[in-house]
């Protein structure tokens, strides 16, 4: 795909308003450092910052972003090229990195695992880039994670995953298990009471491992109960046949992990027979504002979903955030969860270049861990030495205007725990 262009895609109509890569007057209130080392036009020479190949000359520097930008997920993966495309045009406003301005090359993996191994070897080979912001689902991860080891690439992950992994080739922005899943599950027990539990989810890595998680939890740890536990294939869209189940069982709480387009088809299904937040508590690990803006609020009104960082958060960071978002990509455009992990990828790996003095992976990968981004829309994150973040997790509770509310917070951040004894 070309440099910077998506233009060749019908179902991109949010990314054709301006040309991706396009620089944009960041707002005074994003034009912030975010924690990172202040560098005024430094002369860094080519030789120093890039000693293995990679492509960057006196005045550039390339990256990719690999994400869906057709099929299944493109209806997930959208927000999160809008957002890492907005985090590096506000970092080329303010002069790029070590004096160097960043070009996109942008592929599309299509919502099929093997393309997204294709595209990754393409980024890392071809066009040797010097990271690369992307991938959703655990299963296009696992599927360029071995490129990216093999090849010695940087990937910046802003998917929420069921952790069981590490890996000195990645970062991952976005929650695992112990941050997501079991806070949310200790969540419903303790505050909605729930004690019987209905388990949903699409049919890959991430969801039933998440599933097999929440199970432990639910069964050997609170002594609770899994009623019924289902899975069906992404893009599915009939769901009959779990809702009469659900209705035959009733648990106290839906647990769910339904993902891309099947989403707005599952939770119109729940609405149109009667199952609604007013009668059937539901707990959504998959469900942020990009997949209410397909699944329709009234849809999703009065279920609740476990993330870290929701729009309506209230914060000067997450206000200032939200409104250059709406200046570039649309006042009618939404930002979820994994669309703010996103935006966090280009800003670390920015600090982490910077205090290195260098491009080069090996010596970047030295000054990751402790990096803080103070000013975070989700309002503080750092960075793990397992290279996970610290945050906190956060329960909202959805309207029916596509919004949620925030109706509980852990009282502390979460330490990254992405091999918890005992789930494994």
């Amino acid at each position: 795909m070309s440099r910077c262009s998506t233009e060749r895609d019908p179902l991109l109509k949010r990314l054709r308003r301006t040309v991706i890569g396009g620089m944009i007057a960041a707002p005074v209130a994003l034009s912030l450092s975010l924690g990172t080392t202040a560098h005024a036009n430094p002369q860094w020479p080519t030789a120093e910052v890039n000693t293995t190949g990679l492509a960057v000359t006196d005045d550039t520097v390339q990256v990719g972003i690999l994400h869906s930008l057709s099929g299944t997920m493109a209806i997930s993966e959208t927000g999160s090229v809008e957002a890492e495309t907005l985090a590096i045009e506000q970092i080329n406003a303010m002069g790029g990195v070590l004096g160097r301005q960043i070009e996109i090359i942008q592929e599309d993996g299509a919502s099929d695992w093997p393309t997204f191994a294709d595209r990754s070897r393409k980024l890392l080979r071809q066009d040797n880039v010097a990271a690369i912001f992307g991938a959703w689902t655990s299963a296009s991860r696992k599927a360029i994670l071995p490129v990216f080891e093999r090849e010695n690439g940087m990937l910046f992950y802003p998917t929420f995953y069921e952790g069981l992994e590490q890996s000195p080739n990645v970062v991952y922005t976005g929650q695992e298990a112990t941050q997501q899943i079991l806070a949310g599950i200790d969540w419903a027990w303790n505050e909605k009471g729930a004690r019987s539990f209905y388990l949903i989810g699409s049919d890959y890595i991430w969801p039933r491992t998440s599933m097999k998680i929440a199970r432990i939890h639910i069964e050997d740890v609170l002594g609770g109960t899994v009623v019924g536990e289902d899975y069906y294939a992404l893009g599915h869209t009939s769901f009959g046949s779990a809702i009469n189940r659900i209705r035959l069982r009733r648990p106290d709480m839906i647990f769910h992990a339904v993902v891309g387009g099947s989403n707005v088809a599952w939770h119109r299904q729940l609405n149109a027979a009667g199952i609604n937040g007013d009668n059937q508590d539901v707990l959504a690990i998959s469900v942020t504002e990009d997949e209410v803006l397909g699944i329709g609020g009234e849809n999703v009104a009065g279920f609740y979903s476990a993330m870290k960082y929701f729009q309506s958060l209230d914060n000067e960071n997450n206000q200032a955030f939200v409104q250059a978002f709406k200046e570039r990509w649309g006042e009618d455009s939404v930002i979820g969860d994994v669309t703010q992990a996103a935006y966090l990828g280009p800003w670390i790996w920015k600090e982490a270049v910077e205090r290195a003095g260098s491009f080069d992976i090996d010596k970047i990968r030295e000054h990751l861990p402790d990096i803080e981004l103070d000013t975070a829309p989700e309002g503080y994150v750092k960075v793990h030495p397992n290279h996970h973040l610290w945050s906190y997790t956060r329960i909202g509770k959805w309207n029916g205007d596509g919004q949620a509310d925030v109706v509980w917070e852990s009282p502390e951040m979460i330490e990254p725990n992405p091999f918890p004894e005992g789930y494994q």
